[in-house]
């Protein structure tokens, strides 16, 4: 990338909140766009300044409603079309992450097509935090910035000071970033295995090691209707664990969730600001990531290593 090119950061509706923490970080004035909004529902962005020739970063992340991915994909559009040196599509929550494969018969890929799509686009570009799939990066034929919330994790589950450790992933599909969160923490590790028959419902949670008297810390990618988490941390609880934590980088808390955690054992959800929270909860703290991602775009910007993204 040329580092000569200015570097432009620009907001889609919905993630203002995170771009502006991420300009003060960089130290930049967040760019000037706007939407117009037609009376049948359809919307137009537009940049209320010139890019021409500059490196713009566009943050917006990919949660539902679907808008939020149209309108990325229409910013970027308008990027190109405005003569912009590169366009780097700042995503901190990947929508559609979940769908990357055909797990039954006549189902889409939804990360593909997502990916397909912001290249159609013309996006130079991703930079992205915690993808459920590693392999999704395969999907793309650009340059993608996989970035950890481990890198905010770690250093919080250090402060505090748990004096009988046991790292934990609610299912197996965690197994791999449990076991990397155990031997960075130098800690015990233990593992569910859940039956479930269809979307959002759980049916049974196995257990592979043990609790009693320990302080467990379930990690996860994201937590959605809080189902399998909520299952595993009573599990555990009831086997004799002496305090249950959970860390999750995207908080979804879709449906019941918000109910379930409150009426859970869990002492505390760390999250991160990828996605906003609905509600605010005692038991729901969250950590921001503006400061990641404006590190790895200041070090994109000037071809620098994003190592410091990555703690294991």
């Amino acid at each position: 990338m040329n580092g000569k090119s200015p570097l432009k950061l620009f907001s889609c509706t919905s993630a203002r909140y995170m771009a502006e923490n991420i300009a003060n970080h960089l130290g930049v004035k967040l760019g000037e766009s706007s939407v117009t909004q037609f009376s049948d529902g359809e919307f137009q962005p537009r940049f209320d300044e010139s890019v021409r020739g500059c490196s713009v970063f566009i943050v917006q992340s990919t949660f539902p409603p679907a808008e939020n991915l149209l309108e990325l994909l229409l910013m970027i559009d308008a990027a190109k079309r405005a003569s912009a040196y590169k366009v780097i599509a700042v995503i901190p929550y990947f929508g559609l992450a979940r769908q990357d494969r055909k797990d039954r018969p006549r189902v889409s890929i939804g990360a593909k097509m997502v990916a397909n799509l912001l290249e159609s686009a013309g996006v130079d570009r991703v930079m992205t935090i915690d993808l459920h799939a590693d392999q999704i990066q395969g999907f793309f034929d650009v340059p993608v910035d996989h970035l950890y919330a481990s890198s905010l994790f770690v250093d919080h589950i250090n402060r505090m000071n748990l004096p009988h450790l046991t790292v934990s992933a609610p299912d197996m599909g965690g197994s791999k970033r449990a076991n990397a969160y155990s031997r960075h923490l130098k800690s015990e590790l233990v593992l569910s295995y859940k039956l479930r028959k269809k979307p959002n419902v759980v049916e049974e949670i196995s257990m592979i090691g043990e609790v009693r008297d320990r302080d467990v810390v379930i990690i996860d990618d994201m937590v959605d209707t809080a189902g399998t988490l909520t299952f595993a941390a009573q599990m555990m609880m009831d086997r004799g664990a002496r305090s249950i934590h959970a860390f999750a980088t995207h908080p979804v808390l879709s449906g019941p969730a918000y109910e379930r955690i409150e009426n859970s054992p869990i002492s505390k959800l760390v999250v991160t600001d990828t996605i906003p929270l609905r509600q605010q909860s005692p038991k729901i703290e969250v950590l921001s990531v503006a400061k990641l991602l404006s590190e790895t775009i200041d070090a994109v910007y000037h071809n620098e290593s994003i190592s410091m993204g990555f703690v294991f």
